[in-house]
């Protein structure tokens, strides 16, 4: 496909780019070479049928370039990082990916984009939970259960550890057979928590704490073992950890996102890893430049998911052990 568009709207540093043709098709990427007349793109967005590479469908093709310039226009370092590291992702090996994307990541925390999200943002009160994550475990099946409802599960420090402990739990003893991971409340996980947003000084400590206390990096180990079941709110680091399961099922009220653009980031948790090998980079980086809401049926559809549950099958009782 060449560059043949009347409609270009945005040219970040020859690196990102978000345009429409007159066919309606809307288009947005990274160019592996500096652009010009012959370049092709690695995302792609139409409302064409049965298109040969993982398009997006939309109603109104120039709207959504419109947003996705906008986007690209607010927060120009995370998108253009977004999409770099989406590319090389490829090239590497999948544990590499992580700390590909920790990296970008922090260097992101050190950026003009992140700290002015962080000057506008609405102060939060932290709060822990003395246990945020719950075991239990049948024979040869281990339930894993986030259990912090009063911030529909949000993602903190103290939830990346228990997290961290259980998974080890699971990829030591070949006896588990089977892990369950659930989300207690109304929502599975709603992201990252935003009560600790900014509150490390230091990126580069950040990094290294991120790659040596990773949950990601255990799933990569036992995900075919791990079914994740989805429902309500399931944000950021929600769906990038749930990503790397064997098995994905979703609820009917089941909400993805990817907000981490709009704070001047890119997703932290795993999600440049985990999401496109379900997915495809180019939805990947479809779902996180728009931060628009995927529904349990799109994410079917997308292969996001790979069937639906009942509501009220998604939160087992959960003992203590």
């Amino acid at each position: 496909m060449t560059l043949d568009s009347p409609f270009h709207l945005v040219d970040l540093d020859r690196e990102a780019l978000v345009w429409a043709d007159a066919k309606d098709r809307v288009l947005v990427g990274v160019a592996a070479q500096p652009v010009d007349a012959a370049a092709e793109f690695d995302v792609l967005l139409t409302g064409v049928a049965d298109p040969p590479r993982p398009w997006v469908g939309c109603a109104d093709p120039y709207a959504v370039a419109q947003r996705l310039a906008a986007t690209v226009a607010a927060q120009p370092a995370a998108s253009v990082a977004l999409t770099q590291v989406l590319r090389m992702g490829g090239r590497v090996p999948p544990p590499e990916r992580l700390v590909l994307e920790s990296l970008a990541y922090s260097v992101l925390q050190s950026g003009a984009g992140f700290r002015a999200w962080l000057a506008s943002a609405h102060p939060r009160t932290p709060r822990p939970a003395a246990e945020p994550v719950r075991l239990s475990r049948d024979g040869d099946r281990l339930a894993i259960t986030f259990d912090r409802p009063w911030v529909r599960n949000a993602f903190d420090a103290g939830t990346r550890d228990a997290l961290c402990e259980a998974l080890h739990v699971a990829v030591a003893d070949p006896s588990i057979a089977r892990v369950d991971l659930y989300g207690n409340g109304v929502a599975f996980c709603s992201g990252g928590d935003l009560a600790e947003f900014g509150t490390s000084r230091d990126p580069a400590r950040a990094h290294l704490l991120r790659v040596r206390h990773s949950p990601a990096a255990l799933l990569q180990e036992c995900g075919p073992r791990v079914t994740a079941h989805l429902h309500g709110a399931c944000v950021g680091a929600g769906i990038e950890l749930a990503a790397f399961a064997g098995r994905v099922l979703a609820a009917p009220d089941t909400a993805i996102r990817l907000p981490e653009i709009g704070m001047g980031l890119i997703p932290g948790a795993g999600g440049t890893a985990s999401l496109p090998v379900r997915i495809g980079r180019e939805r990947t980086a479809y779902l996180a430049l728009s931060g628009g809401t995927l529904s349990a049926e799109e994410a079917l559809g997308w292969g996001l998911v790979d069937g639906m549950s009942a509501p009220w099958a998604c939160v087992p009782e959960v003992v203590n052990t």
